[in-house]
């Protein structure tokens, strides 16, 4: 019976990441193991940073946006950047003396909690031998297996109120506002906001859009007498016959084939610059940005990353290792990390499944059925 388990936060924050680590030790204690929260993520655990955690530790955070752990996103365990003799910029992977480490030192297992890379290096050091556990962590609800990800709520309640704020000063001034929301692949914050928040156009990266079909959609508010329009823009949204906006690659993580170098930005700017030149009217683009990611925790957020924690610490104490915590039709469940990460098991390869908005969904067809433009 695992006796002492380690615990890390991986890739961007998100809601609910302090009910998570709570709520696994919490239970832990009820099972007589030891919790160490290793410091930035895999970063931490490369550098054998950790620290004790209890229910002292954990009390009040609850609430608390961002982790007590620190996050890291910028660190590969299976390709670390380092100098050789030749003063040349070289990758090397360190994963397989980490886990020894990790097993000398008597850690039974290892929580992960986070998203696509973070639980493929997790499904890839089960392959090195280690015991791990996954939890699902991004607020963009695109992890696979799952009915919903924590965070992905307090995002969405987060992204409906600037819509709210937007709405009065579009109207005031007969704009057209465009707020961009995250969703790199996928439409979901940028979906259910739109239609919580009564947006008329969400455009969506599973859709390529059309700028005439959105040109439609705001003449025809016009010939209601409603000369303004709210526009929600998914940060991986893109035009039919065009490419997503790309803010910058960085070329250190270009390198690193565990890592996305991409970095997005600028959808919602383009979309407001096109539909200014095309309706003549003005046009202004808000973009969401790392709000969606901070801040208060809702209530559905923490409960749900307090299940979450709490059941990735049973799943440990009961010896099922090499799972992911999963909320399938609102039941606590969980899968073999293999099925999550891909199913190849070259160790390194980007392969993966995501989560996307099914376009016969209810979703998408209560937005159509409101008269909400989906750019096609």
């Amino acid at each position: 019976m695992a006796k002492k388990v380690g615990i890390l936060t991986a890739g961007g924050d998100c809601p609910g990441l302090n009910a998570v680590i709570r709520g696994a030790v919490k239970n832990a204690e009820h099972n007589d193991i030891e919790v160490y929260g290793f410091l930035e993520g895999y970063k931490g655990l490369y550098e054998n940073r950790f620290v004790r955690l209890d229910s002292k530790a954990v009390s009040g955070i609850i609430s608390q946006g961002g982790t007590i752990l620190k996050s890291n996103n910028g660190t590969n365990n299976f390709a670390m950047p380092e100098i050789n003799e030749k003063g040349e910029k070289v990758y090397v992977d360190r994963s397989e003396e980490i886990a020894k480490r990790l097993r000398d030192e008597g850690f039974d297992c290892i929580i992960v909690v986070g998203g696509d890379g973070s639980l493929k290096s997790a499904r890839d050091y089960m392959l090195r031998g280690l015991n791990v556990v996954g939890v699902p962590k991004t607020i963009d609800n695109d992890v696979p297996y799952t009915d919903v990800t924590f965070g992905f709520n307090t995002a969405v309640a987060v992204a409906t109120e600037g819509i709210d704020r937007l709405h009065t000063t579009a109207e005031s001034h007969g704009r057209i506002m465009i707020l961009e929301v995250m969703g790199r692949y996928a439409g979901w914050i940028a979906l259910s906001s739109a239609i919580a928040g009564g947006a008329d156009t969400v455009l969506i990266p599973e859709i390529p859009y059309d700028l005439n079909k959105v040109m439609e959609k705001i003449e025809e508010r016009r010939r209601e007498g409603k000369n303004y329009s709210i526009i929600v823009v998914a940060e991986g949204a893109k035009p039919k016959e065009g490419t997503i906006s790309i803010r910058e690659v960085e070329q250190d993580k270009a390198n690193n084939s565990g890592l996305d170098s991409v970095k997005l930005g600028g959808a919602g700017a383009f979309v407001s610059k096109e539909i200014e030149r095309l309706s003549g009217q003005e046009a202004r683009s808000t973009t969401l940005g790392y709000l969606q990611r901070g801040g208060t925790t809702c209530p559905y957020d923490r409960i749900l990353s307090t299940e979450y924690g709490a059941f990735a610490m049973q799943l440990v104490a009961d010896g099922k290792y090499g799972r992911m915590v999963t909320m399938l039709n609102g039941k606590l469940q969980s899968i073999s990390l293999d099925e999550v990460a891909g199913h190849d098991t070259k160790i390194g390869t980007k392969s993966s499944n995501i989560k996307l908005v099914d376009l016969d969904s209810d979703l998408v067809k209560t937005a159509r059925r409101v008269g909400i433009c989906l750019g096609d």
